[in-house]
């Protein structure tokens, strides 16, 4: 076999070992059951807001804490905190989708993705959580 022949096998088999080493890391939706425990990567879960249980937001005293109850696919319910503020018709909306981790009984999460109803499409909105520059 020529050089160049050798040089591109081993192009592919470094390329297909990175897309099989960025594929582990997509992950699929959780429960929170599943992140318990798992403390280094993200978690994406899907869930819908609890009503009955209180929501926590006082932008006068810290306009970057906001904290609700979330019930997984499994049934499942766990306090979430999101360093950010409260999204704009949060309560409205039929399914919430949180990236974050567990910290022992809580779910932080540093994003939220709401699926708001609508009558003609589904409105889709992103919020990040807010990160100081100190």
């Amino acid at each position: 076999m020529k050089k160049i022949h050798i040089a591109g096998l081993v192009l592919i088999a470094v390329a297909i070992g990175f897309i099989v080493t960025m594929a582990s890391d997509y992950s699929q939706y959780e429960t929170f059951s599943s992140a318990q425990g798992e403390t280094k990567k993200d978690f994406h879960i899907v869930g819908t807001l609890v009503k009955d249980k209180d929501q926590f937001y006082d932008p006068i005293k810290d306009p970057n804490y906001f904290s609700f109850y979330l019930q997984d696919n499994n049934g499942d319910q766990c306090k979430v905190v999101f360093k950010g503020t409260k999204p704009q018709d949060f309560d409205r909306s039929e399914q919430i989708v949180l990236t974050g981790k567990m910290d022992g009984a809580e779910f932080h999460a540093s994003h939220i993705l709401m699926k708001c109803p609508s009558k003609y499409k589904v409105d889709e909105m992103e919020v990040t959580e807010f990160k100081s520059n100190t």
